[in-house]
């Protein structure tokens, strides 16, 4: 990595080498390897971002596709062989855009479709002529020319009243489908027939047939979902769903198939939603296109806006949706159902009085939640300004200084912490986080007293506002890895990710919010054997085992000097400790640690910044 970082500071940046070389040993001499590891890997994802535009990422994605898209085989004979309608508005559609969205239907190796085109009464004699023409060329290509220009939400219900199979899926009129789209869907239907739903990764094609920017998506996340729609393309869904649904409402053009998702999710479970992790859809970016330019329907973000909000009315939540803080992404708000229950704040200590004091000010600064308690969990601190201090603390009614006279096992501290804990909720909080909102709790118990959300967790910052904690990635360094890390404050992130609300598999047990009775149901963290390392990871996992959700938000924020408490894994025991703790995960979630069902196996698990994984 040194080698590559070097590279790309001299012909990216101008940087002699010799120049880093000298400012890396400088650092190593004032503060240790740490710090120069540190300090590179943030000079290098500064300068290697997830974006379209960046020419390594590009690269990557070519050599990516030349790898896992080879040449197509024989596809083998299904059993259970549906017909798919696929349904196509058109509208003065560019012939050759047009010929080559057809021609990318009439070369699926499935052959059991119809192709159901309604034309929205274009005024383009070369649109109509193309599609009389195919329309007489193949007998599965069902045309309709509407008299009265409706607009597309009328223009897909025409479509929609043609078809005729069992199952759904939409194609804009100058997108593409990838040669194996609908095989792809069929087969996974073949493994798992309960699905009513079936989303697909997708990427970008230019005017040329360049295809770039590759989404690869998280598997089913219903709170990424409720602030994006990320399902987008290629959806397919049961026929007789969209029928239930009402077909496409006009008055929500622009977000009209984020609507009609989001109603057809009130007859669809959460386990009857498939995700395929190939590119099966490619999306036209040209002049005018919202993949060219996400503001170019500007109407397109208030009808998604009324379709969110009229989608949590059928459901009966109180809710209040608004814009969130990207283009295209909103922000669902919990309306507590009940009065605010107690939250006691768990944080664990030794000494440190110059970080517990920080901690403890701005909470007592920032949390605007009132019902709340704090418990500091002392472990033997000697120190006379910190004795001093937790004195001071003794005018507060809802502080408490608790002694633990135990050797350090963060595991069994904050275990002792909850049943300490008077609270409903529990907040596990190091002791060397700073919280710099001020909703921040309100915002996380919002989240947690929703029925099916397990742990909930925030954004952290270093104190060089880069990021530390985002959401965790199993797989990523053997174990599991921080989302983003090191990406500067205010960047977007794959995808917006670092903006919306979403389920993550794992949150940082730096700032981890619960259920007491979650908490308790799950058997706290692992004392006997994720003293340190990890208990968080697998604390949540044991959540998701029992079926609930964790959660990340970016609207809570806080710094966080990463285990400045405790030090470094720099002894022989402590590594050795941590190599047992290592091996332990491994065995106990080796299938988990593998797909990370809110990540993609197409994504890297070396490094934490969502580049391609070209190592499979």
């Amino acid at each position: 990595m040194f080698k590559k970082i070097l590279y790309i500071l001299w012909h990216e940046r101008g940087t002699s080498p010799l120049r880093v070389l000298r400012k890396s040993y400088a650092r190593y001499r004032k503060n240790g390897m740490k710090e120069v590891r540190s300090h590179l890997n943030r000079e290098y994802y500064s300068l290697v971002p997830h974006a379209s535009n960046n020419i390594t990422a590009e690269s990557a994605y070519q050599k990516w596709i030349k790898k896992n898209e080879k040449q197509r085989k024989k596809v083998r004979v299904l059993e259970y062989r549906p017909l798919i309608s696929i349904i196509m508005p058109t509208y003065n559609t560019e012939e050759i855009y047009l010929v080559q969205a057809i021609e990318s239907v009439r070369d699926q190796s499935y052959s059991r479709w119809e192709l159901c085109i309604a034309d929205d009464a274009s005024v383009s004699q070369e649109t109509i002529d193309v599609l009389n023409q195919y329309a007489l060329k193949d007998e599965r290509i069902k045309v309709v020319l509407r008299a009265k220009n409706g607009h597309i939400s009328e223009a897909s219900n025409s479509a929609l009243e043609m078809a005729t199979g069992a199952y759904v899926t939409f194609l804009d009129h100058d997108d593409l489908l990838a040669p194996d789209a609908l095989y792809s869907m069929v087969k996974r239907l073949n493994k798992k027939p309960h699905l009513k739903l079936i989303y697909s990764d997708e990427d970008k094609i230019d005017a040329k047939n360049r295809r770039y920017d590759p989404h690869f998506k998280s598997g089913w996340n219903p709170d990424m979902f409720f602030s994006q729609n990320y399902l987008s393309h290629m959806t397919l869904i049961r026929k007789d769903i969209v029928d239930k649904a009402g077909g496409f409402r006009t008055g929500y053009e622009g977000s009209q198939d984020y609507d009609l998702f989001l109603r057809c999710l009130h007859h669809i479970d959460n386990t009857e939603v498939g995700h395929i992790e190939k590119i099966l859809y490619h999306w036209r970016a040209i002049e005018g296109s919202t993949a060219l330019d996400p503001s170019a329907k500007s109407y397109a973000g208030s009808s998604a806006l009324r379709a969110l909000q009229d989608y949590f009315k059928h459901a009966g939540k109180q809710v209040t949706v608004g814009y969130g803080m990207v283009e295209n992404t909103y922000k669902v708000e919990y309306h507590l159902e009940k009065e605010a229950p107690l939250v006691s704040i768990i944080i664990p200590t030794r000494d440190r009085y110059t970080l517990l004091s920080k901690c403890i000010n701005s909470i007592l600064k920032y949390t605007d939640y009132k019902n709340y308690e704090i418990i500091i969990l002392d472990n033997e601190s000697s120190e006379p300004k910190i004795l001093k201090y937790f004195e001071s603390l003794k005018k507060y009614d809802n502080i408490r200084v608790i002694e633990y006279h135990k050797p350090f096992n963060f595991s069994a501290i904050n275990n002792f912490g909850v049943t300490q804990a008077r609270g409903e909720v529990v907040a596990l909080l190091n002791n060397d986080v700073e919280i710099i909102s001020e909703h921040w709790l309100t915002e996380l118990v919002q989240h947690v007293l929703r029925p099916d959300i397990g742990a909930v967790g925030a954004m952290l910052y270093y104190r060089d506002n880069t990021i530390q904690h985002a959401g965790i990635v199993l797989g990523i360094g053997g174990v599991a890895g921080h989302s983003h890390k090191y990406f500067p404050k205010d960047s977007f992130g794959y995808f917006s990710r670092l903006k919306i609300i979403q389920n993550y598999v794992a949150v940082t047990g730096a700032c981890l919010v619960v259920e007491k009775a979650l908490y308790e149901e799950v058997g706290g963290l692992d004392e006997e054997n994720l003293s340190v390392a990890f208990n968080d990871v697998d604390f949540c996992l044991k959540l998701q085992k029992k079926g609930y959700r964790n959660l990340w938000t970016p609207y809570v924020e806080l710094y966080h000097h990463e285990s400045r408490s405790r030090g470094a894994e720099d002894t022989k025991e402590k590594q050795e400790r941590f190599g047992r703790e290592i091996a332990y995960m491994k065995k106990k979630w080796k299938k988990n640690l593998e797909n990370d069902r809110c990540y993609n196996t197409h994504l890297s698990k070396m490094f934490e910044d969502f580049r391609i994984n070209n190592r499979r």
